[in-house]
């Protein structure tokens, strides 16, 4: 559970909402043992492009694990759909796999896609009420059967579906689409993914795409001619830049201690074995 103070995105963060479709892999994996028929253009091709990225099943599962270790201490992210407690960050109410918050838009979005879904759950009539605390810390018109109600709602299959779209959609969709178009692989993808999960996308100066431009300052991205490693020392620097403008967000070791020990061992597609360190916990992930 958040034993931390790891609060997430900021209210500005629905500006990333958009009908944004999944990001699909271009083409299958090259087998590079494979004789010379395959055509030049993909035999020319970078690694990064040719293999599979952070949305291929098992670096997704990775994906989820990595995220987990620092929201949630541990490497079951399929135990967080229950999870809700208000963490103090002056976001409300923080629940579910991804840390949707009643006072910033992402879980209001999920209990009304809920009940698009499947009218008369049990969560669909505090939809007024989540909207009057849109955007504050509020537990208005919520308390004091909301939590147990989340934690009802969490064991409908349609629910923990709807968690898993809205954490797509939102989050995971927009950061693997930005990543393929900046070519960077699995690990850069990644690293997008966990900045727009903490920082959202919206304007301020630490949002995901102020914190890309931060980094596009010191080095460039394959996609534009530059080393895919350099690149991302470069966001990651601009990333803890960013934690550290906030006080609840100033403990960077999810960067220093995890995404940068995977960078300085170039292992540029997260291929396990994995081991890396949050808040001083030791996590590892055998395959």
């Amino acid at each position: 559970m958040h034993s931390h103070p790891t609060p997430h995105r900021t209210s500005t963060r629905r500006a990333v909402v958009g009908l944004i479709g999944a990001a699909l892999i271009a083409g299958p994996l090259i087998v590079t043992q494979s004789a010379g028929a395959a055509p030049a253009p993909r035999a020319a091709a970078p690694a990064s492009a040719a293999a599979v990225g952070l949305d291929d099943p098992a670096k997704k599962e990775i994906a989820m694990k990595l995220v987990s270790s620092a929201e949630n201490s541990s490497l079951d992210w399929k135990a967080q759909y229950k999870y809700i407690e208000d963490i103090g960050d002056k976001r409300g109410y923080t629940a579910g796999i991804i840390g949707f918050c009643s006072g910033t838009g992402d879980m209001l979005d999920l209990v009304e896609l809920y009940a698009k879904r499947k009218p008369g759950n049990v969560l669909e009539k505090y939809l007024p009420a989540l909207r009057r605390v849109n955007g504050s810390d509020s537990h208005a018109g919520l308390d004091p059967n909301y939590t147990k109600d989340w934690e009802k709602a969490a064991k409908d299959p349609a629910f923990q579906q709807a968690q898993n779209d809205e954490r797509d959609r939102v989050y995971f969709n927009p950061a693997v689409k930005q990543g393929k178009a900046d070519g960077i692989g699995v690990l850069g993808q990644f690293a997008y993914y966990d900045a727009i999960v903490m920082h959202g996308d919206g304007g301020d100066s630490t949002s995901f795409s102020n914190i890309r431009k931060r980094a596009l300052r010191s080095a460039k991205p394959p996609a534009q001619g530059g080393d895919e490693v350099k690149y991302l020392h470069a966001f990651l620097d601009a990333r803890v830049w960013a934690m550290k403008q906030e006080p609840a967000h100033d403990n960077t070791s999810r960067v220093d201690t995890a995404q940068r020990v995977f960078l300085n061992k170039k292992n540029l597609n997260l291929n396990p074995p994995l081991d890396w360190k949050v808040y001083g916990q030791s996590f590892h992930i055998s395959r």
